[in-house]
C-alpha cells in the first residue's frame, strides 16, 4: 500500500474518497479536453469514474455498504482504465495523457488494496462481535 493502512473502516472509506478525488481530476481533464471531439471513446473513463464516484458518495457514512459498492464498481473501473490506456495513447502521446493513464491505474490499484484492507477490517470486527 502506498500509505499506512487506515486503522478503522471509517478511515478506510476516507482514504478511498481521497483516491476517488484523484480519479475525478483525470475525469475532468479528459472530459474538458479537445481530444474528446476526435476520440469520443475517451469518454469511457469519464463515465466510469462518474458512475463509481456517485455510487460511493451515497454510502460514505456506512463503511460496510461503501466497501460492498466499491467491490461491485471496481471491476468496471479497472476495465475502463485498461481501455483508457489504449484509447489515450491513440488520442495523444502528450505527457498529460501518459500521466492521466498512470494516475487512473494507480487509483485502481490503491482502491483495490483499500477494499481488501477494509473487508479484512470488517471481518475482524464481525468476528470480535460474535465472540462478545
Amino acid at each position: 500500500m502506498f500509505i499506512p493502512p487506515p486503522e478503522t473502516p471509517e478511515l478506510t472509506v476516507a482514504a478511498c474518497q481521497r483516491i476517488m478525488a484523484h480519479a475525478w481530476m483525470v475525469r475532468t481533464f479528459i472530459k474538458h479536453g479537445e481530444e474528446v471531439e476526435d476520440f469520443p471513446e475517451l469518454m469511457g473513463i469519464v463515465r466510469s469514474v462518474f458512475d463509481t464516484s456517485r455510487a460511493l458518495e451515497t454510502r460514505v457514512d456506512d463503511p460496510a455498504a461503501y466497501l460492498k459498492m466499491l467491490g461491485k464498481k471496481l471491476g468496471k473501473l479497472k476495465k475502463a482504465a485498461a481501455q483508457f490506456r489504449e484509447d489515450a495513447y491513440e488520442a495523444s502521446t502528450h505527457t498529460n495523457f501518459q500521466q492521466a493513464v498512470i494516475s487512473v491505474e494507480t487509483c485502481c490499484e490503491a482502491l483495490d488494496e483499500l477494499l481488501q484492507h477494509g473487508n479484512a477490517q470488517l471481518k475482524a470486527l464481525r468476528e470480535e462481535s460474535a465472540k462478545a
